[in-house]
């Protein structure tokens, strides 16, 4: 009888001391600073640039003040202003730092538009530059104001690979003018 009564005295100090051992919750009294999660892009191609001259299209981003060096993807979508349908897509490639680059060349005078799509640890940001090429009529430019994203599928994906990051266009002022001449 006293084994019977010392095992129903045993067992609930068992319970008990288990019990202490439950994790403690994490109130976490110091607020959590917002910015210091935000991917920062920093877009480092130069805003005007030579014709035929190969550029480089970069960005250097990071996320509370230190170099993001695994982005899960980083593009950059280049097209002619009045032209967006024609963007392409070019892939950046990390060369260190945070840093990931492209090159690409311009065989014409003209404002470009370039958004650098950057995924990175869960957050997709895409800031915008204008770059002038070469010595552009600005008189004949359509300024896109547009502040978002083309919507590509893999139907409207443009395949860099065989342009080899050129951006060819013929005279598109050209065919207007040849339409005035036949009326």
């Amino acid at each position: 009888m006293k084994k019977w009564l010392l095992s129903l005295l045993a067992v609930p100090a068992l319970l008990v001391g288990c019990a202490s051992d439950e994790a403690k919750v994490d109130t976490n009294d110091e607020p959590i600073d917002a910015a210091a999660l935000e991917v920062i892009v920093d877009i480092l191609t130069p805003e005007e640039v030579k014709v035929n001259e190969t550029i480089e299209l970069a960005a250097h981003i990071t996320q509370n003040k230190e170099n993001v060096n695994d982005a899960q993807s980083v593009e950059f979508e280049v097209w002619e202003s009045g032209f967006r349908e024609d963007a392409q897509m070019i892939d950046g490639e990390l060369e260190a730092d945070g840093v990931y680059k492209a090159e690409i060349t311009f065989d014409h005078d003209g404002v470009y538009y370039m958004y650098a799509h950057t995924t990175a640890r869960g957050l997709h940001v895409m800031p915008k530059q204008k770059i002038i090429v070469g010595q552009p009529d600005m008189s004949k430019v359509k300024e896109d104001d547009s502040d978002n994203s083309m919507d590509m599928n893999m139907e409207g994906h443009v395949d860099t690979s065989e342009a080899d990051g050129e951006m060819n266009h013929t005279d598109h002022d050209s065919s207007d003018e040849s339409e005035h001449d036949h009326e």
